[in-house]
């Protein structure tokens, strides 16, 4: 079974930063999947807020340009989103997800989910 395990959601102070994991260590061929971190904030859909291809190309949502960080660790098949700077509204659930389909560099379809972490950003 594919399991995506996400960790390292925690309560945080408005300008503090976190680092979230995504072990993906169940998935067959990790290094030839494109991944993505999508959130949830209360009462709103889910978004996407950071992906990167297999060839390390990144791309991101306005709001998380400049304070949002996705990167990936093939050898140990982990997906991590460094958040910097982080404000109240990035406060949600944080799910990593493999990609399917793009449109440009948007991902449009997503495959294998896990089951997130909660990030509240609070004073």
């Amino acid at each position: 079974e594919v399991q995506l395990v996400e960790s390292g959601g925690a309560l945080v102070q408005p300008g503090g930063s976190l680092r979230l994991s995504c072990n993906a260590s169940t998935l067959n061929r990790f290094n030839w999947r494109d991944f993505s971190w999508v959130r949830q904030a209360p009462g709103k859909e889910k978004e996407w807020v950071a992906a990167i291809r297999l060839n390390d190309d990144v791309s991101y949502t306005d709001s998380a340009k400049g304070r949002f960080t996705i990167s990936r660790d093939n050898w140990k098949s982990i997906l991590y989103l460094q958040m910097n700077n982080l404000q109240t509204e990035d406060t949600g659930v944080y799910y990593c997800a493999t990609v399917r389909r793009w449109i440009d560099d948007r991902p449009l379809e997503f495959g294998y989910w896990g089951q997130g972490t909660q990030v509240t950003v609070s004073e």
